[in-house]
């Protein structure tokens, strides 16, 4: 049977959602196509979702541990503590690096054919998600190498994905639209990305964080998201601090909701912008 399409006042906004789910063979589409285009023509291909987090894990190591002589958690190798918060610290920036500038991209295919735009920049960081799911075999044999077996922590470790993906989804919506109509966004996003890495608990435990700021700290969403990343890895040896982690959840969901919001305020603004 013809699919039959009704036009009417106000249907666009009711049935959004739905069509999320009628569109999401596009949404597998999209994100198999950016993953192709991601490795394409490179010489080691998915390799790299692996060796800039190493790199990143021996610079760390090196900076923090032997030249500053920061603590790791409890008796925790030094490079297994930083890899465990590079894994979900490359997912987060990743995926807002590729889905700020989803949108443009795709502006052929934007100002052409309707669907819901929220497709574009969710995709993007689901290609994310699969370099972190690359990257986490490398945390395994990583933990092989050091001996170090994992606990029944692990099994909560889902849980926190979850939240690191909301926590990137959230900031990535709000400046996938912001650079729709300011394209020199494209060259903040670098900033941010580098300045929350040194601001975020990743070459460095949240254990040496002063008492005082301790609130001021967590409001970053990507402490909560790490230290959960930790306590899941590195078992008793890196507690986990409620408060902090109630802190951070509670900023990822005001992001989530806010770069949702904004989204869909521009949306039907994107196809004369772009």
């Amino acid at each position: 049977m013809a699919e039959i399409i009704v036009i009417e006042p106000g249907r666009y906004e009711r049935n959004y959602w739905a069509d999320l789910w009628r569109y999401r063979e596009l949404f597998r589409v999209l994100a198999w196509r950016d993953l192709t285009v991601r490795y394409k023509q490179t010489v080691i291909g998915a390799a790299w979702a692996i060796i800039r987090p190493i790199i990143a894990m021996i610079i760390f190591t090196v900076i923090f541990s032997r030249i500053a002589k920061l603590p790791s958690e409890g008796t925790a190798p030094y490079p297994l503590m930083v890899f465990a918060g590079m894994l979900p610290w490359s997912f987060f920036s990743n995926g807002l690096s590729e889905a700020s500038n989803s949108l443009v991209s795709n502006a052929n295919l934007i100002s052409k054919v309707y669907f819901p735009r929220l497709i574009v920049p969710v995709a993007t960081v689901v290609v994310a998600f699969v370099d972190f799911l690359i990257t986490f075999s490398m945390l395994i044999l990583l933990m092989a190498w050091y001996q170090y077996p994992p606990g029944w922590r692990m099994l909560v470790l889902p849980a926190f994905t979850i939240l690191a993906f909301l926590a990137s989804i959230g900031p990535a919506l709000w400046i996938t639209a912001l650079n729709v109509k300011y394209r020199d966004f494209r060259y903040v996003i670098p900033f941010i990305v580098q300045f929350g890495l040194y601001v975020s608990p990743v070459g460095f435990s949240s254990s040496v964080i002063p008492e005082q700021w301790r609130l001021l700290y967590s409001l970053n969403p990507m402490v909560g998201v790490i230290d959960g990343f930790r306590w899941c890895i590195l078992g008793g040896q890196s507690p986990l601090h409620l408060p902090d982690l109630a802190v951070s959840a509670a900023v990822a969901a005001f992001f989530l909701w806010f770069g949702i919001h904004r989204f869909r305020k521009t949306e039907r603004s994107f196809a004369d912008l772009i």
